[in-house]
């Protein structure tokens, strides 16, 4: 990879996606602009993790275009369509659960390998100890297994199988909802330090506000399948929101407020 590498963002447009007689997502559309860090915000079943797999092709698409875009004029022209192998390599997607998506029967230089393999990319083994490096582990994690690994390291292992195709895109499913704080932590710097140092572009989903607003600028919060708000993570730190959807995750994510017991009435 070049010193300067050129930031991709991705153009939505119209995203449908239908199960049978029921549609998950409704003419969903937005902008990732390259090099930002965009997140995808609202309650459970509106549709957020499908807007991720649809996108790179885990998720039928009943309607809708997903296109990449690069920073500068005229340089689009040059760029994978979606559904090609190439699109495949400059997209690439991060799992809510390190212990499911990993296998547990491969070891971790594997794991690393095989997408190697698959897009025919040369010179494996540096690829390899560079790819755990940048997610800060030794050598020494090649050769163990999923199961001999704690969950902070399952996760940098999904990371840096994700980015050893030296990808432009990360699609961030809940990547630290498995995980404890302190390892959240951790791993969110990892994430934003990577993004910086790669010119990497983010389109991230969690139902953790405090997650998203560190992480990324910007926010879209989707209800029923539909975007219902756009807003900016200064303006949802200081509960500038519209939409009730916003509205109520924001009071979710006061937690539970104890409230004083009713006084007793008279005995009888």
């Amino acid at each position: 990879m070049s010193d300067t590498p050129v930031a991709i963002g991705l153009t939505v447009d119209g995203l449908t996606v239908r199960y049978g007689a029921f549609t998950a997502l409704t003419e969903v559309g937005f902008t990732l602009a390259p090099g930002e860090a965009l997140g995808l915000v609202g309650g459970s079943g509106s549709g957020k993790s499908t807007v991720l797999r649809a996108i790179c092709g885990l998720a039928p698409r009943n309607a809708g275009q997903v296109q990449l875009q690069a920073e500068g004029e005229g340089a689009t022209t040059a760029l994978p369509s979606p559904g090609s192998l190439a699109f495949r390599r400059c997209v690439q997607m991060v799992f809510q659960d390190p212990f499911g998506s990993l296998h547990p029967r491969q070891t971790v230089d594997r794991q690393l390998a095989e997408p190697l393999a698959i897009h025919g990319v040369p010179d494996a083994e540096a690829r390899i100890a560079r790819a755990l490096d940048e997610v800060g582990l030794s050598d020494g994690f090649r050769f163990r297994y999923p199961h001999q690994l704690s969950g902070g390291q399952r996760q940098r292992v999904a990371i840096a199988r994700a980015l050893i195709l030296e990808p432009r895109v990360l699609l961030l499913d809940e990547p630290t909802s498995a995980l404890d704080a302190s390892v959240q932590a951790e791993v969110l710097n990892l994430l934003d330090s990577l993004r910086q140092r790669r010119r990497l572009s983010y389109l991230m989903v969690s139902h953790d506000l405090a997650v998203v607003t560190h992480l990324c600028q910007r926010l879209l919060v989707m209800e029923r399948g539909r975007i219902v708000e756009q807003l900016t993570a200064p303006d949802l730190a200081a509960r500038r929101v519209q939409a009730p959807a916003t509205q109520a995750l924001l009071a979710a994510a006061q937690g539970f407020v104890r409230r004083p017991a009713a006084p007793a009435g008279p005995v009888a």
